[in-house]
């Protein structure tokens, strides 16, 4: 049992339904702004770009402007998935002698060896080429319906209005305070007089403005998305990361584009299933899913044999996964990611992922965009040799697992989580309690799970029954994991869901995320 116990509640989410369109994200505050696209008319990918955008003023330390991610874009009308791929790639000025290995390792679910002063980790040398503000403008250009500059107002209107600072917000910063004082602009405005941002009890909540990000969305709202890219901002990433001595250079991000690239697409018990390809966590999404069609689950569960195949497949995809592909995972900076969901009247369906990879991303704050950097180079093996070796003008391997299911046809359910290596364990438990267990979105978000992520042990959610518990301690190491606030022991999911016999949607978000939640286009 945990020497040390947190939590002696019960928790629960609210499911939000609606005959309209849902948006449901970790932050209530961005998805409200989707949801306000959705009453003006937007489709769900109109939606899904507000929202992505109001995302960096509202949840910045996960995803932002100088951040990357995936789409999937389901459309009701064609009945067919397109993925928006906007993945990291390194720049083209890198070169791998300048992340000497240490000769030292971290040990986190395995071990990884460490750079010279962590260089990979944070800092202008950990910078990738940022695929946000392309993805999501290609995403509209060829699948919404709105004006850009139309789609950015709300995330405009936050960022003027500041960030609220409640004690979520103070924990964030002060987790990670010592990474952040480590560049001055960061420095400034996280750490104002040196101490995380605090509302004193009782009081009104403070704002917290993040100094440059407004200006430099209202600038692409009028010049076009490919300003951050070609023109006026493009050229301030490019002066200031070159002033700290990073790599990525103009030529980096003149050269960068979001494509559109076909899913991949597997048959699972009746439902189509879609995933993003190539360098994510599809591939073993799909062939994990491939292996518990194989394996006759008892009725009424999920019951101890479901969570066995869980288990005993997701250790032996993790083993093939970094066996082949190679991946990253260190305590020393822990991932994060946010992901959200859009279905709207039309039936159309969005499940985005976005990221800076780990929490604040690279903690290089930008100084004349106010634009917080990602660290996508820790997505790479430092050593040479791999699949995933470091090297320059290269895509990494990443865990984003965003999932579109549809049934004769129709779009079914989006999902996806944000967490690390945490993510595929969450979104694969998710999709078959849904499945092959026919529970309801608001129970499969309530059934406590198991984490299979790589590592000897599988972490057990302590909630979980006896019998499951102990079945699972017969055949592998187990560790008693908490479903706690802080530290994120397992990834934070989100789903909307579609209903075509009520002609209902449903939506729901990680239960223990405080900013979480879905929010409708219109009541029932």
């Amino acid at each position: 049992m945990l020497e040390h116990l947190v939590q002696n509640w019960h928790v629960r989410k609210p499911v939000a339904h609606s005959r309209g369109g849902i948006v449901a994200t970790q932050n209530r505050v961005a998805g409200q702004a989707g949801a306000e696209i959705l009453r003006a008319g937007g489709n769900a990918v109109d939606a899904a770009v507000a929202t992505g955008f109001s995302l960096a003023a509202v949840e910045p330390w996960n995803s932002g402007l100088g951040g990357v991610g995936f789409m999937l874009v389901y459309l009701a009308k064609e009945q067919r998935v397109e993925v928006v791929d906007f993945g990291p790639i390194s720049p083209r000025k890198l070169d791998p002698a300048a992340y000497p290995l240490t000769g030292g390792y971290t040990s986190d679910l395995f071990t990884w060896p460490t750079v010279q002063d962590d260089r990979n980790v944070h800092g202008p040398l950990s910078i990738a080429v940022p695929g946000h503000v392309d993805g999501l403008g290609l995403a509209l250009e060829k699948f919404g319906t709105m004006r850009f500059a139309d789609v950015m107002q709300p995330a405009i209107a936050l960022a003027d209005k500041g960030i609220a600072v409640d004690w979520f917000l103070t924990l964030k910063t002060a987790t990670m305070a010592r990474e952040l004082a480590r560049y001055p602009t960061t420095r400034d405005i996280w750490l104002q007089d040196g101490f995380p941002p605090v509302t004193a009890a009782g009081a009104q909540l403070r704002r917290l403005v993040l100094k440059g990000l407004a200006g430099t969305l209202r600038r692409l709202a009028d010049a076009g998305r490919r300003d951050f890219y070609e023109g006026d901002v493009a050229a301030s990433i490019a002066r200031d990361i070159h002033a700290m001595g990073g790599n990525l250079a103009l030529e980096d991000l003149r050269n960068y584009h979001a494509r559109i690239v076909k899913p991949l697409e597997t048959e699972y018990r009746g439902a189509h299933i879609a995933l993003a390809p190539g360098l994510t966590a599809g591939p073993t999404m799909q062939r994990a899913l491939r292996k518990l069609e194989d394996v006759k689950l008892r009725s009424g569960g999920p019951h101890a044999d479901a969570f066995l195949a869980y288990a005993r497949i997701l250790r032996e995809g993790y083993a093939e996964r970094l066996a082949t592909m190679g991946e990253t995972s260190d305590h020393r900076d822990p991932s994060t990611t946010t992901h959200f969901n859009v279905v709207d009247h039309h039936g159309n369906m969005v499940a985005l992922t976005q990221t800076l990879l780990s929490v604040f991303g690279s903690k290089v704050v930008l100084p004349t965009s106010g634009v917080l950097m990602n660290n996508g180079i820790m997505w790479f093996d430092p050593r040479p040799g791999s699949p995933n070796s470091l090297a320059p003008n290269k895509r990494p391997l990443t865990n984003m697992c965003p999932m579109i299911a549809s049934r004769n046809g129709n779009a079914w359910f989006a999902l996806g989580a944000s967490g690390g290596r945490k993510i595929l364990p969450a979104v694969y438990q998710i999709a078959s309690f849904l499945i092959d267990h026919h529970m309801t979105l608001d129970d499969a978000f309530h059934q406590p799970r198991i984490d299979a992520s790589g590592g000897e042990s599988v972490g057990v959610d302590p909630r979980l029954p006896s019998a499951i518990r102990s079945g699972l301690g017969e055949q592998f190491p187990v560790t008693d994991t908490e479903l706690v606030v802080y530290p994120t022991n397992f990834a934070c999911p989100s789903a909307v869901l579609r209903d075509p016999n009520e002609g209902m949607h449903f939506g729901i978000t990680d239960v223990m995320s405080p900013w979480s939640g879905a929010v409708a286009e219109s009541a029932t």
